[in-house]
């Protein structure tokens, strides 16, 4: 697939990690400067790099990390020209087909190549992908990208309407996958191209409940079995340390001292408003018996009757004043799911045809799967 060489050559595709929301392809070219948030980078610096390095900017205001590609990150940075299949979603997809190296699979709905570069991983270099799509532009960029990441000898991409014209293969593959619109007008098509000396599977993915509905009676009445319907997601997990919890005995003092002072706050009140009525009244008598204003003694005088005890905390032997505590206190690990998935609803619904008896190809499958393979590697010709 793609370079396998410790270090970034001029033409290479590379991944650039500018943060975990912030990933870009790149095709290394020389005299091109990458300009992005954190600055300026020439393409010219990136060669001769090893890969996962970490590369400053010109005026050193930024960096970023340069990653070998692979399917996984890929599908992370590619160009979308459709609705894309995830991690969460091909990693399912191809544990339930079976996909394994040197299988046959067939993809109907080729759109942005997501899901075309893991199977071209898994299948390794003994197996094939057939993949098809009715738009002829994504055709076109599609073949591009696989003719650049070294998979057209792994791909054969070909411009069709699968679903009035077939796949043009008969008891050919070991797998099907179907993203399409109806892809229950597939499915006739898919019993012949599947191969039919083993058990052969097929996978439909579908963004609503009611195209599973109807591809669910084509598959049934097209002899399919063990039909059974998913939903995928991905949650990742984002790491971190917090300060670990402190002892139960210092919350424990904490909660007393904070009583402690709620309760003198309190009496402070109640001193505090006594006195404001006694003034009160004492206005008032002055007023109405014009006699002097009598002193009252101050609250804080012992041997006044309206002086109010403070209270006084307990010693507390176990308690800690804030300067006795560790000045580097220990760490924990903790981990929280990211709010933000990186996904779509979706519904992948599998089923398996079980063999029957072999029907040998006839002359017309031949020749049809001659004709596409010819004509992809005409097509790969004229982009070259």
């Amino acid at each position: 697939m793609w370079s396998v060489a410790p270090t970034v050559a001029s033409g290479d595709t590379v991944i650039l990690w500018l943060g975990r929301d912030i990933i870009q392809a790149l095709v290394v070219t020389p005299g091109k400067v990458f300009n992005g948030r954190y600055g300026a980078f020439p393409h010219d610096a990136l060669v001769g790099v090893l890969y996962g390095s970490k590369v400053f900017s010109q005026k050193e205001r930024g960096f970023l990390y340069v990653l070998r590609p692979t399917p996984e990150l890929w599908t992370l940075a590619l160009p979308h020209r459709t609705q894309i299949l995830y991690l969460a979603d091909i990693a399912f997809v191809t544990s339930m087909l079976a996909v394994r190296p040197g299988s046959t699979v067939i993809e109907a709905g080729t759109g942005s190549g997501s899901f075309s570069h893991s199977v071209a991983r898994t299948v390794g270099s003994k197996g094939h992908l057939f993949s098809f799509d009715f738009h002829q532009d994504r055709v076109d960029k599609a073949r591009i990208e696989f003719l650049r990441h070294g998979l057209h000898q792994r791909i054969t991409l070909a411009h069709r309407n699968v679903c009035k014209d077939g796949f043009g293969l008969l008891d050919r593959a070991d797998a099907v996958f179907l993203d399409l619109p109806a892809p229950w007008e597939a499915v006739p098509h898919v019993k012949l191209a599947l191969r039919s000396d083993i058990s052969a599977r097929v996978c439909c993915f579908s963004p609503c409940i009611e195209q599973v509905m109807r591809t669910v009676a084509a598959l049934n009445e097209n002899a399919f079995s063990e039909i059974q319907t998913y939903e995928s997601l991905l949650f990742p997990q984002e790491t971190y340390s917090n300060p670990a919890p402190p002892p139960v005995s210092q919350i424990t003092n904490a909660l007393k001292e904070s009583e402690i002072k709620r309760e003198q706050r309190r009496l402070r009140q109640i001193s505090n408003a006594q006195l404001r009525k006694r003034k009160r009244d004492e206005d008032a008598d002055d007023q109405n018996l014009k006699r002097p204003r009598l002193q009252d003694p101050a609250p804080s005088d012992p041997g006044s009757s309206s002086s109010v005890p403070q209270p006084v905390p307990d010693a507390d032997p176990d308690h800690r004043a804030p300067a006795d505590l560790p000045d580097n206190p220990p760490k924990i690990v903790v981990s929280k799911t990211i709010p933000e998935v990186r996904g779509h609803t979706s519904y992948l619904t599998f089923a398996i045809l079980l063999p029957s008896e072999f029907r040998p190809r006839s002359h017309d499958a031949t020749t049809l799967d001659t004709n596409i393979e010819q004509s992809a590697t005409k097509q790969e010709q004229s982009v070259q």
